[in-house]
């Protein structure tokens, strides 16, 4: 045996558990301090996609600042339809995410692209009048 054993990482896990460093960390979740119990489930009035699976619970709190809206939620409504281990539900949601980065860009420059219609439109007319 090599003397220098007790120097690499992770010898001795099958000692006594007592005499382990990360024996505390091993025991059972307990509440501490000031904590008040666990957590009520979080409710939500938006769409919230999860897999198919019945023994797949939520967790106690999700995620719900960005429900799926427009042809990107349409997208994911569809992805879900397909199990989580086909190739085609994560293609599908890959593509919802591009489309829904293309759908924010759209929307964000809208407002710029009216105003360079009307200020072209504007400029337009103003030009005929003035070559009449």
């Amino acid at each position: 045996m090599n003397p220098n054993a007790r120097n690499i990482p992770g010898y001795g896990v099958d000692a006594d558990p007592k005499n382990r460093p990360g024996f505390p960390r091993e025991e059972s979740p307990q509440l501490r301090g000031d904590a008040r119990g666990t957590p009520s489930r979080q409710r939500s009035d938006a769409e919230v996609f999860k897999h198919g699976q019945p023994a797949r619970k939520m967790p106690l709190v999700f995620g719900t600042a960005q429900p799926p809206q427009g042809i990107s939620g349409m997208l994911r409504r569809l992805a879900y339809k397909y199990p989580d281990h086909w190739t085609r539900h994560w293609m599908m949601l890959l593509l919802a995410d591009r489309v829904d980065v293309a759908e924010h860009k759209l929307r964000r420059g809208l407002p710029r692209l009216a105003a360079g219609a009307a200020a072209l439109l504007v400029g337009g007319v103003v030009m005929r009048r003035l070559r009449a």
